[in-house]
């Protein structure tokens, strides 16, 4: 009974993680939250959250390397939501690239109010005619199924940058896969 229990738990936990990940969701394809966008510096945001998952790609036999300027890249975003997106950009790379792999976090400023977070590793990848369908809703390639998750963390990435004026590219790394996430003010 006690392992039925603590399963049927981890389930509930699991549905509502789902609910509140299609949540944020909505919210930011509804543009719901602006209110809580705020000049801030991305540079200083992004390499917090590669901090964070320092030890899990460690952890996964990867080398996780930054790049970001030494002076702040200031651009109006969302900073929780953001901080969520660069996280699933994060946690995908450091489960999907394998052992052996490195993981590179860039922030560049390709113009004033503009930023641009690229999350690149060199595992194997997706493939070319996958790339458009992996940011959709629920969507799992066959080589994730058998890791944990419900197919919404790109979605989810895809909404941010879509709040916030940008958009979400995914591209081939040669090898691997590069993802970047594009803010720009979206009142602009």
């Amino acid at each position: 009974r006690a392992q039925a229990l603590d399963e049927a738990g981890a389930e509930a936990d699991q549905v509502l993680a789902t609910l509140n990940a299609l949540l944020d969701i909505a919210h930011a394809e509804a543009g719901l939250s602006q209110e809580n966008m705020q000049r801030i510096d991305v540079a200083g945001l992004v390499l917090g959250m590669a901090d964070l998952f320092g030890p899990a790609a460690e952890d996964a036999g990867q080398t996780l390397v930054t790049d970001a300027p030494t002076i702040p890249v200031l651009a109006r975003a969302h900073p929780a939501l953001l901080r969520q997106a660069v996280g699933n950009l994060l946690h995908n790379a450091v489960v999907h690239a394998g052992q052996g792999a490195t993981v590179t976090v860039r922030v560049d400023e390709p113009a004033p109010g503009r930023a641009r977070i690229l999350v690149a590793d060199n595992g194997p990848g997706v493939p070319a005619e996958h790339l458009g369908r992996v940011q959709e809703r629920f969507v799992r390639l066959e080589a994730a199924r058998t890791s944990a998750g419900s197919g919404l963390g790109l979605a989810l990435v895809a909404a941010c940058a879509k709040l916030h004026g940008g958009r979400l590219v995914l591209g081939d790394n040669h090898p691997g896969l590069v993802a970047a996430l594009e803010l720009a003010d979206p009142r602009s």
